[in-house]
């Protein structure tokens, strides 16, 4: 079963730090300490905090995937034929080891998951289609749905 996580109690100082990382996260420490009008042990602390919490799980770099050959993004609904706990518990270990699936989501619907797929271009998604993801534990039917361009992508 899913653990549900606990919300972490968080004040206008951590929501401040959190903001300024959102929108630079190569900021330094001092910097950041500035930004927030802290001094930087303080500030340092209360990072690392955040981290330990799991409230900041990490930093990344941003790629474009335009700029890899990566312009393909399809939408795919799954629906599994059995979705007691154990199936669900098997087709999440095995979606995630799909590489070119970028997200994946359980949805209250007429179809169980929705699943962000990104590739090439759309022979390399029905290759992914039929061989990776219909052949994921439980899938009984999938659906489409290409996106024509990306209007918002909060990662960016």
């Amino acid at each position: 079963m899913t653990k549900v996580k606990e919300t972490v109690e968080l004040n206008e100082l951590d929501r401040k730090i959190i903001a300024v990382l959102r929108a630079d996260g190569r900021i330094t420490v001092t910097d950041l300490a500035k930004a927030v009008g802290m001094s930087k042990t303080p500030c340092q602390i209360r990072l690392r905090r955040l981290v330990e919490n799991g409230v900041i799980r990490g930093f990344k770099a941003v790629v474009d995937p335009v700029s890899l050959g990566l312009d393909h993004v399809a939408f795919a609904e799954v629906k599994l034929s059995d979705t007691r706990e154990s199936a669900l518990t098997e087709f999440n270990r095995a979606v995630r080891r799909i590489p070119e699936v970028e997200e994946c989501h359980m949805i209250a619907s007429s179809f169980d998951y929705l699943l962000k797929v990104r590739t090439a271009d759309i022979r390399r998604y029905r290759m992914v289609l039929g061989e990776k993801i219909s052949s994921l534990p439980h899938v009984a039917s999938t659906s489409t749905f290409v996106a024509m361009e990306t209007v918002k992508d909060a990662s960016s």
